[in-house]
């Protein structure tokens, strides 16, 4: 077998992957993306070439002899940053793991221990490849060494072997010292002749072969050139001297000691996990070596369910099921099941197809057999045609992961928990079916595919539950998972059935009125303009604006002016087109979301609106929704409180809103126990005007409105963590005063600034806050050396306690006003949820119970020393209820 050695230039690829990636971060707020960046190309490089050596070599701090020969050597590179020096030491205790070799010595730089190495691979018989982002290394290109240059950060590499430079410029390898000896290098701080270029320096080589020989021919040359290397052949000299790689560093070496393959794969899964690259645990196993530790596979045991009786004894007896459907694409409210698989021991796993689906409603049911599965709201909604409710899901892996890890986890897909948590290979959804126009659909696959495919995913399930119950008893949050999670997955599967009706001729009424609103505005800002031109081009908005109209610069982009929101903002005052332009934008938006996006979207079996809502989407805690996206319709203008006027109540029936009042601020009283404020709600007291009183001082009854706007302002920027820089902004007072005002509220609530202080000190310790529920949020930006990150850090601390305790009562009072409406066996339903506001659609004969079941559920959802207040109103359509 052909042997193969690869030597890595560590410096210079750590430092391309420093500066190619964003910062990442680990939970414990290690700088990763360099370590990231490595690795990823050394997955590549493995992967193309593979090495039966490999060898990193690394910089040392001691100065080499070039810096002994030229003091300026060197001289002038910006110093490391620390958040890539901190990544040098976890990277090369990665490399340890993967028992690849690593080379330094003082007194000589990597790339001399490169050059050393390799010629003793040529030497020995070895095809060499260097590998690295320094074009001086091309000067070790050969025969038998391959010179791998990165380019596009460390994603691709370019070849350069011995022909191949003689093809592209013409010269030797080596004779590349001496061009970087006439040219110099600025980077390294190597002089060279001054002045003397790329161009000139090629040519005089190709005469000359060297700069020796140029120097011998010196009376040969004419012009300034023959003067610039007259009064220059030392520093040429020296030049060459120090572009040189040597070859014969004094090292020991043994190049059997840089055999690769031989490492302990256990270790590196563990270095990865700490890392926080699950992403790249699957890429494990695409890479020849390491001791793969033996995996016990089960031998999954994958047929038809013959006796289903029989099996439902066992379902019953065992009191637990994992289950995963498989649906056709098709209308939600139809029935799309192909097969469901089940299994009560995650080996022995069986189907049974759409017309047997009833046969195992007995157990389906059923609230004392316990549900295990992988995206059980899917299987929720499937069943729902069926005129079923999948009762007692109990475990879902997503839930779970997300549970523990809602910051750095980059996917909750079973392949990703399947690798992290068990070092095991199963294809994602997108492996499975493909993506894009050409991607398949369940139905179009042969069943042994279908079969293998979802057998892993209910074994996985199997297998990683009792690790991930550990994790989740450890984090103290079992109580958030099965009393809060796990039950909101009926919650939302249910509301995602249901829906919501839309008046589908009001949403045509506002696409007209919409169209009628853009075109004058249209007409209105050519008008400023002097002409016709796209508004929706940022490229002709800035010509007009910047241009024509000689508005101030506010902020240039690559492609021209930048004409977004916030550079519109700042011109606001000095032309009455940017209002114009403002609001031409707003509705432009609504029309295209709200009104054709909506049409595009309602059902056409019940007229109505079935939203997704996502339980694993954000950091903090709350609930999204998308297809649409309820949670972001624009209430601010009155053009976006007229789409909720297309969502409506049945026949018979009224929406009940019920909306918690300042529950964030009520969860920061609680939370920080300070009197003032807990005293100003249990008086019932407005605590915008309370707070306007003590900020101003001025007694309640005196407080004006703006003082009260700009103190809702500082109660929410302080919850949110505001600096007196962004409550200026949001003010448009000076900073001086924004300062002054959150002064004057920390001296009134100060109780409040010792909470904020304190949860930034244990989150800084810890790394992560914790709700009232005990949910965690990892903040690894906290210890970043990067002052905006930090600070944004310290900004997510101080909030995440108070917004995810709101998402965590929000959530408890929808899981219990639900049960609740189930319990008393009413018709009504749950159908809608935006931030802190609930919406259940009542038949009119019971409007008064579910008013009073809601009010009761959703103001003792928990026990805190302020009371939560609700503000409960009724219409007929989501714009009479406020």
């Amino acid at each position: 077998m052909n042997k193969r050695l690869i030597i890595i230039d560590g410096n210079s690829i750590i430092n391309r992957a420093f500066y190619a990636l964003p910062e990442m971060t680990n939970k414990e707020g290690l700088r990763t993306n360099a370590i990231y960046g490595f690795t990823t190309m050394l997955f590549k490089i493995i992967d193309t070439y593979k090495p039966t050596h490999m060898s990193v070599a690394f910089d040392r701090k001691a100065p080499t002899f070039r810096h002994l020969e030229f003091d300026e050597y060197k001289a002038g590179r910006k110093k490391m940053p620390d958040e890539l020096r901190e990544q040098f030491e976890p990277l090369k205790d990665l490399l340890d793991k993967f028992n690849i070799n690593r080379l330094e010595i003082d007194g000589y730089e990597a790339d001399d221990i490169i050059g050393t190495v390799s010629r003793l691979g040529e030497e020995n018989g070895y095809n060499v490849y260097i590998v690295t982002g320094d074009k001086d290394a091309i000067q070790l290109a050969s025969d038998k060494t391959t010179t791998l240059i990165t380019k596009k950060g460390v994603g691709e590499v370019e070849e350069y072997n011995f022909d191949s430079v003689m093809e592209k410029y013409e010269m030797t390898p080596t004779q590349f010292i001496d061009l970087k000896g006439l040219m110099g290098d600025k980077s390294d701080n190597i002089p060279g002749v001054p002045g003397i270029g790329e161009k000139t320096g090629i040519k005089l080589i190709k005469e000359y072969s060297s700069i020796e020989n140029i120097i011998e021919n010196v009376e040969n040359l004419k012009g300034s050139v023959k003067k610039k290397i007259e009064e220059n052949k030392e520093l040429a000299i020296m030049s060459k001297r120090l572009a040189t790689i040597i070859r014969d560093v004094p090292i020991e070496i043994n190049l059997d000691d840089l055999e690769y393959g031989d490492y302990d794969k256990d270790k590196v899964i563990e270095s990865f996990r700490n890392l926080g690259f699950t992403s790249l645990l699957s890429r494990l196993s695409s890479i020849d070596g390491g001791n793969e530790t033996e995996e016990i596979e089960s031998n999954l045991n994958i047929k038809k369910l013959e006796n289903i009786d029989a099996f439902i004894n066992d379902i019953k007896k065992e009191g637990k099921l994992y289950i995963d459907t498989v649906s056709r694409q098709g209308n939600i409210l139809e029935k799309n099941i192909i097969h469901i698989f089940i299994s009560v021991d995650g080996t022995n796993i069986y189907y049974i197809n759409e017309e047997e689906i009833n046969k195992l409603e007995e157990v389906l049911v059923s609230k004392e057999v316990k549900k295990f599965g992988y995206n059980l709201k899917e299987d929720y909604i499937a069943l729902r045609p069926y005129n079923i409710k999948l009762e007692n899901m109990h475990f879902d892996i997503t839930i779970a992961e997300y549970l523990i890890d809602s910051a750095s986890s980059t996917s909750y897909e079973c392949s990703a928990i399947a690798m992290k948590y068990l070092t095991k290979k199963v294809k994602s959804k997108e492996e499975l079916l493909g993506k894009g126009v050409k991607a398949k659909k369940y139905e179009d696959l042969e069943l042994e595919e279908l079969c293998d495919y979802i057998g892993k995913v209910i074994n996985t399930v199997y297998e990683v539950y009792p690790i991930m119950e550990k994790s989740i008893k450890e984090s103290e949050m079992d109580g958030l998972l099965y009393h809060v999670e796990m039950p909101l997955v009926e919650v939302l599967g249910e509301m995602e059935y249901q829906g919501i009706k839309v008046d589908k001729e009001k949403l045509h009424e506002l696409g007209i009125e919409f169209k009628t609103i853009i075109k004058k505005l249209e007409q209105e800002i050519y008008d400023i303009a002097g002409e016709e031109f796209n508004i929706n081009s940022p490229k002709q908005l800035g010509v007009i604006l910047f241009e024509k109209l000689e508005l101030p610069i506010i902020k240039k982009t690559k492609t021209g002016y930048s004409t977004n929101a916030e550079v519109l903002e700042k011109l606001r005052d000095k032309s009455p087109i940017i209002d114009k332009i403002t609001e031409y934008r707003q509705i432009v938006k609504l029309n295209s979301t709200y009104v054709e996006g909506l049409l595009a979207i309602i059902n056409p079996l019940d007229g109505r609106i079935h939203s997704s809502f996502n339980q694993t989407i954000t950091t903090t805690g709350r609930i999204s929704s998308t297809e649409p996206n309820l949670q972001n319709i624009p209430v601010k203008l009155e053009m976006g409180r007229n789409i909720r006027k297309v969502f409506i109540s049945d026949e018979s029936c009224s929406l009940v809103d019920a909306d918690y009042s300042q529950v964030e601020l009520r969860v920061l009283a609680h939370m920080s126990q300070d009197e003032t404020m807990i005293e100003a709600f249990k008086n019932n007291e407005d605590i915008h005007t309370k707070t306007a009183s003590q900020v101003f001082n001025v007694n309640m009854d005196e407080v004006t409105s703006k003082q009260r706007s700009d103190a809702k302002a500082v109660n929410f920027g302080i919850v949110y963590g505001k600096s007196d820089f962004g409550l200026s902004e949001d003010l448009h007072i000076p900073v001086k005063q924004a300062k002054e005002y959150i002064e004057n509220y920390f001296n009134k609530y100060s109780k409040i600034k010792d909470f904020m202080d304190k949860v930034v000190e244990n989150a800084t310790e810890n790394g992560y806050i914790t709700t009232i529920q005990n949910r965690r949020r990892y903040i690894p930006e906290l210890k970043s050396s990067n002052f905006m990150l930090r600070n944004a850090g310290k900004r997510a601390a101080m909030n995440a306690p108070i917004q995810g305790s709101a998402a965590d009562i929000i959530k408890i009072a929808m899981v219990n006003v639900y049960k609740k409406l189930e319990e008393r066996q009413l018709k009504s339903k749950l159908i809608l949820q935006v931030h802190d506001e609930l919406i259940v659609e009542a038949y009119d004969d019971e409007v008064e119970e579910v008013k009073k079941i809601v009010k009761d559920e959703m103001e003792n959802a928990v026990n805190m020393d302020v009371h939560l207040d609700v503000d409960l109103n009724i219409g007929n359509s989501w714009y009479e209820t406020k």
